[in-house]
């Protein structure tokens, strides 16, 4: 395992752990999971992008209707 130091002012600090106290968690489940999170989100928003740029490429959409019948939904 890595331990990792972090700086953060006195009042961002307080507020961290007031969040943390309230949902009965230590500080430090706290922002594993928020860094996991957002780590997640990131891949989301590159894969998106990437969705975003191959349909650039060839810019056809089709229907809720059209791909229902597509996969024999209809």
């Amino acid at each position: 395992m890595v331990n990792l130091t972090a700086s953060f002012s006195d009042e961002t600090f307080a507020l961290m752990e007031s969040f943390a106290k309230e949902q009965e968690v230590n500080l430090s489940d706290v922002m594993r999971q928020k860094m996991l999170d957002w780590l997640e989100d990131q891949e989301d928003l590159r894969d998106a992008e990437a969705a975003y740029e191959e349909y650039l490429k060839n810019p056809v959409s089709y229907s809720l209707d059209e791909v229902k019948a597509e996969l024999g939904l209809a």
